[in-house]
């Protein structure tokens, strides 16, 4: 049973940020370091930064021969269940890295020619270079290394979703790149029927099918070799019967032997360049996993039945907690990969608790890419939604309340979200003084705009609403 189920959520995989796991068996997705590092988001930053710090101390440790604390480093990378990613079948058990594996591993890195030369850089590596190592053990070290960045995302999720959370379980081991040491410590965390259980983002987990040592044999090492033996008129070079030479790659394997993962080591050690130009054009291949994940659904039905639950909900303070929870669902489809990690804030206003969202902004492109690169003035590293399920007109308090969130750190984009707009011609005006005074950009999402939006979701996906917040932006823009 997924974790949308057990803690009864109603909502699809579409609607989540998080992927729906289910505790008792391993999705077959993985974390990449690789793909990581290539995220342009807070979420994907932070992370990417403890790796790098760990893999760093490691790489400095080896290269030092300070053999027992590289070991010492090392052998927590152990095998991390909490995840429940990965290939194994039936209870995650795993085919990661348990003590036997971690051990083993190490002595290959006490030998490897990558490692001692310089050629293996990053974690990410490990695949590549290391014999023995898989996807499911670098998503293995990876989960382990970055267990706090999951642990604060885990809880903020529950928070957001209403799960409930254990207080005092032990965190497990994970890297303090501050400290350049492994830690412990007792926190709050999801728990299923007695398992710790963390929560990963969508937004970064892939299917590792771009960074792998074939890809790099296949289609860089071989195909540098195909190309050398031509140069060079060697012994493999054959004829078409239109007098144009070619080298096969099966001639090149016959002749080369076996082209294990320390061939590859001493080849990336000759031709660098060649390992280089795998990681530049793997990294254009990178993409998100789609919205569902690995759930069979229906798009069209999906984005049907959220306009209709839309359309259900009364307006009134009565009804303020579901509106909330629903918009924070279908914005997450439909800003999905754009906008993710979105995350519940408590404040005091008027002496009563007030709930924000916060997205990250991880766009690669559109609408959320391009507004800050346009224009400098705003700043969007994390773009804030508010829902106003009012009956009345939204007003200057409204944008006031949500403009003074802003700042040039935390970002000037926000999003309001309410029912209807009535004198809509007049509060774009307020926004537009807003946007004058460079105290930020506002857009008004109604319920209108959104089931436009997911209309059209089906066949444009972010698209969508982006179109409408761009043309929500040039009205502001030119406002007078």
């Amino acid at each position: 049973m997924k974790i949308s189920k057990i803690f009864s959520l109603n909502k699809t995989q579409y609607e989540l940020d998080f992927v729906d796991i289910d505790p008792s068996v391993d999705t077959p997705l993985f974390l990449d370091p690789y793909y990581i590092s290539k995220c342009d988001f807070p979420f994907a930053i932070d992370a990417h930064a403890t790796l790098r710090s760990y893999f760093e101390f490691l790489l400095a440790l080896l290269r030092g021969k300070k053999v027992r604390q590289a070991e010492e480093l090392f052998s927590y990378l152990g095998e991390n269940n909490d995840v429940c990613l990965g290939m194994s079948r039936g209870k995650p058990n795993g085919h990661g890295m348990g003590p036997e594996d971690t051990a083993a591993i190490f002595k290959e890195l006490l030998t490897s020619r990558a490692v001692r030369t310089g050629v293996m850089e990053d974690i990410e590596d490990f695949r590549i270079f290391v014999p023995n190592v898989d996807k499911d053990k670098v998503s293995d070290m990876t989960a382990n290394i970055i267990r706090r960045h999951l642990i604060e995302y885990t809880k903020e999720q529950c928070e957001l979703h209403g799960i409930p959370l254990t207080p005092s379980v032990p965190s497990g081991m994970y890297w303090d790149a501050q400290n350049r040491m492994w830690d412990n410590q007792y926190t709050e965390r999801l728990v299923v029927e007695g398992k710790p259980i963390l929560l990963v983002p969508k937004r970064i987990v892939s299917f590792t099918d771009k960074y792998t040592p074939s890809e790099y044999k296949q289609h860089f090492v071989l195909n540098f070799l195909q190309h050398e033996n031509l140069q060079l008129h060697t012994s493999l070079v054959r004829k078409y019967k239109n007098g144009k030479e070619y080298v096969t790659k099966k001639s090149i394997r016959e002749k080369e032997g076996v082209i294990d993962k320390e061939y590859l080591a001493r080849f990336t050690e000759q031709h660098p360049e060649v390992f280089a130009d795998f990681k530049r054009q793997t990294a254009k291949k990178l993409s998100h996993v789609d919205g569902a994940v690995l759930d069979n659904l229906n798009l069209q039905a999906v984005c049907e039945y959220l306009s209709h639950k839309l359309a259900e909900i009364p307006s009134g303070t009565a009804n303020a907690s579901n509106y909330h929870n629903l918009i924070i669902g279908i914005l997450e489809l439909l800003f999905y990969p754009n906008l993710s990690s979105p995350k519940k804030e408590h404040e005091i206003h008027d002496g009563r608790k007030r709930i924000d969202i916060t997205f990250n902004n991880s766009a690669e492109s559109g609408f959320f890419f391009t507004l800050p690169n346009k224009n400098v003035l705003l700043p969007c590293p994390f773009v804030f939604v508010e829902c106003k399920n009012y009956t009345g007109e939204v007003a200057n308090p409204e944008l006031d309340q949500l403009s003074g969130r802003f700042s040039n750190r935390r970002g000037k984009v926000g999003i309001l979200a309410c029912r209807t707009l009535d004198e809509n011609e007049s509060f774009m005006k307020r926004c537009a003084d807003t946007y004058e005074d460079d105290r930020g950009l506002i857009l008004p999402i109604t319920d209108e705009d959104l089931t436009a939006a997911l209309s059209l979701f089906p066949e444009q996906g972010a698209n969508a609403i982006e179109q409408i917040l761009s043309q929500k932006y040039e009205q502001i823009a030119f406002t007078k």
